[in-house]
């Protein structure tokens, strides 16, 4: 499991005009206040995102939301709350309620600042990265590229924001197997940030561990293998060891290594992953869920059962936590301990962890989405070793019928976000 998490803050200039010099007084105080109480919401929710406070996250954004809706339905803040709350519920994989937020921020800014404006290529982006998670490619990459337009125009063709916009456009390119397609469009991004950024910033380490994660899915060892190191050596001396995008680094070199059956090589950098994001985000944040899942895997790689399960329990019980029993992550986790217990033959312990992977992808991602037909066709292997043929032949079906309309290696994009 590949990691990219980045986040990237647009900051708005507020104004506000009146008829008079009284009542512009008496309206600027008011929105003065208004604006004093939002920014007041917005910020905290920042704070209780960072911490994967997703619940007090949503209801300081909610009441940031109220507030902004007193500015005017046509007022940016109100915008800029509408798809700082959608990306929460993306991130959240609450993907039906994130929808209308985005497409409503996105009116809001059309109308306000005009078709071209860079904060039109944001909310453009979060839609699209809506799209994306959902396994909706076709309905994605118009917006990634409509928004990509829009920053190439609004901004000049080598802005760290049209870097990013071209990440993700290749993110969604990867995620469909076009892979001769995503290349020129990460390495386009890696110059960008490097010459705007300079060589050592992180963001430059980002698109390194893009480019070499898209060369680890053709099986580009030999390339991926330096890229991944030079991502580490940036963020390392970039942010210092102790930082999550230093766990990230970790990771991705880790999960090279895992591909490649280099398991003495993958464990160490595993387990620095999992100390480096434990002591930055807290023993609960799904990024530490994230990491005892990679290494359960790992450990199921080499037949180490036992340490594999308890791992894939730890990384269950804090997903279900801080994401919620229906979120995809969890579906995730779910489906890798029933792989687990199928590798061992224990097929009733095995099967009611995949059905309910199965629901929750479905309920989340829709009963299209790639993540499903991979559900089924392990769930489908199950039934097989059970002697259930029939059964096994009608998901297996189902799984061919899904992955012919859209074939998915997994990619994280970058969100060009207000939140």
């Amino acid at each position: 499991m590949y990691q990219v998490l980045k986040y990237l803050l647009v900051v708005l200039i507020l104004a506000c005009f009146a008829a008079s010099i009284t009542s512009c007084a008496r309206t600027t105080e008011r929105n003065s206040a208004r604006t004093t109480e939002w920014d007041k919401y917005k910020e905290a929710a920042k704070s209780a995102y960072k911490q994967a406070h997703y619940v007090e996250a949503e209801k300081l954004l909610s009441a940031a939301l109220k507030r902004a809706e007193a500015f005017g339905p046509e007022d940016t803040r109100l915008a800029t709350s509408l798809n700082s709350l959608a990306d929460l519920y993306r991130m959240q994989g609450k993907y039906t309620e994130a929808e209308p937020l985005c497409k409503r921020a996105l009116t809001i800014r059309e109308k306000a600042l005009g078709p071209n404006h860079d904060d039109v290529g944001t909310s453009l982006n979060t839609l699209a990265g809506l799209y994306e998670a959902q396994g909706k490619y076709a309905e994605a990459e118009p917006l990634f590229r409509r928004s990509l337009q829009i920053y190439e125009k609004a901004l000049g063709p080598n802005h760290p924001h049209v870097a990013t916009s071209l990440n993700n456009l290749a993110g969604l390119y990867e995620a469909q197997g076009r892979y001769a397609e995503a290349e020129p469009l990460y390495k386009r991004a890696l110059q960008i940030y490097e010459k705007a950024l300079g060589p050592n910033h992180s963001d430059v380490a980002t698109s390194l561990n893009n480019l070499a994660g898209l060369y680890s899915r053709q099986d580009k060892y030999a390339e991926a293998e330096p890229l991944f190191k030079q991502a580490l050596a940036i963020d390392e001396k970039a942010l210092g060891a102790n930082h999550p995008d230093v766990a990230t680094s970790l990771n991705n070199l880790a999960e090279l290594y895992n591909s490649q059956g280099k398991y003495a090589e993958a464990e160490p950098l595993y387990k620095r992953s999992l100390q480096v994001v434990e002591r930055a985000l807290g023993p609960n944040h799904p990024n530490v869920a994230s990491s005892l899942n990679n290494m359960a895997g790992l450990y199921g790689e080499q037949g180490k059962y036992v340490e594999a399960e308890s791992l894939y329990k730890q990384a269950l019980a804090i997903d279900e936590k801080a994401l919620g029993a229906n979120h995809p992550d969890l579906a995730t986790v779910l489906n890798n301990l029933a792989e687990l217990y199928r590798k061992q033959g224990k097929y009733a312990e095995a099967e009611p962890l995949y059905k309910r992977s199965l629901q929750i992808s479905e309920n989340a991602l829709g009963s299209n989405h790639p993540h499903v037909a991979a559900s089924l066709e392990n769930y489908a292997a199950l039934l097989r070793k059970t002697h259930r043929d029939t059964e096994a032949g009608k998901l297996e079906a189902r799984a061919k019928v899904i992955r012919g309309k859209s074939p998915i290696t997994t990619t994280e994009h970058q969100p060009l976000s207000d939140f």
